[in-house]
């Protein structure tokens, strides 16, 4: 088995990983469930290549994500549902249904992306899925019939709150304005505080949910991102971190022989740099 440009090689691959007699034993066992995490994890890893700029572990990361896509379509051909062939038909007939001023005949094409053509396409979409379903004897609607089920339950739990209470806002259930988000905030402290005196481990969990979704509906009043803001911070938090690392260094101390106290100083100077 040699490298290679073509796909069907990675698909050659991946059949041969999960042959029943001759593949590895780690990648036999796996299922869908089990690398979905490590589907996302990748997809994680591209924008992380994107975000440092780096183009050479943008191509290894983006093989890394093609590989997932190759897995999950072996195990789907192997459970007799489709194959890797036929994500790529899918995905090519999406496409081109959808961008019909640029595929479509001379009339579509002159004629731009007509006002409503875009949700035309995806009411038509959605009714062929539905069918399909149906079809297959399984319930029509994939994500439950909840006003709220459409979204997705796999998206990064900060994300999702945004999206839920986005949705619920287009039929009135939302707050008129964010101060009152405020009180709310500080009610779910106190709610938290009370947990905390307690010891109960469980309610605990759960007043630190309600506080950190009552902090998303915040930043959704404030037009801020969570996700985003989150991400500012994260990396706020790296590079003041760094410069207490760099600086303990420079002084002949490390992370593990330092107090409190130093690295705090230290802290404190970093914030003042910026």
């Amino acid at each position: 088995m040699k490298p290679s440009k073509d796909i069907s090689r990675l698909i050659e691959i991946m059949a041969a990983l999960r042959a029943p007699e001759t593949g590895c034993p780690w990648d036999i066992e796996q299922d869908f469930s089990t690398i979905a995490p490590y589907t996302i994890e990748e997809a994680y890893e591209v924008a992380d290549a994107i975000a440092r700029g780096d183009l050479d572990d943008l191509r290894d990361e983006l093989g890394d994500l093609l590989l997932q896509v190759v897995y999950h379509a072996q195990m789907a051909e192997e459970a007799g549902e489709f194959a890797f062939g036929d994500v790529v038909q899918a995905i090519t007939t999406k496409m081109i249904r959808r961008h019909p001023h640029v595929f479509g005949d001379e009339k579509a094409r002159s004629a731009g992306m007509a006002k409503g053509m875009w949700e035309k396409i995806k009411t038509e979409e959605k009714a062929e899925k539905r069918n399909a379903r149906l079809a297959r004897g399984h319930d029509p609607e994939d994500h439950g019939n909840g006003f709220l089920d459409s979204v997705l339950v796999a998206l990064p739990a900060l994300t999702r709150a945004l999206k839920l209470q986005e949705k619920a806002a287009r039929v009135g259930f939302d707050w008129s304005e964010a101060t009152p988000i405020l009180d709310k905030i500080e009610e779910e402290i106190g709610e938290l505080r009370q947990a905390l005196a307690k010891g109960d481990t469980a309610s605990i969990k759960d007043e630190f949910g309600d506080m950190l979704f009552a902090v998303v509906n915040l930043g959704r009043h404030l037009k801020v991102d969570s996700e985003a803001a989150l991400s500012g911070t994260n990396e706020k938090f790296r590079s003041r971190f760094r410069y207490v690392e760099l600086a303990l260094e420079a002084s002949g101390n490390t992370l593990e022989r330092a107090t409190l106290d130093e690295m705090e100083a230290l802290w404190q100077q970093a914030k003042s740099a910026k």
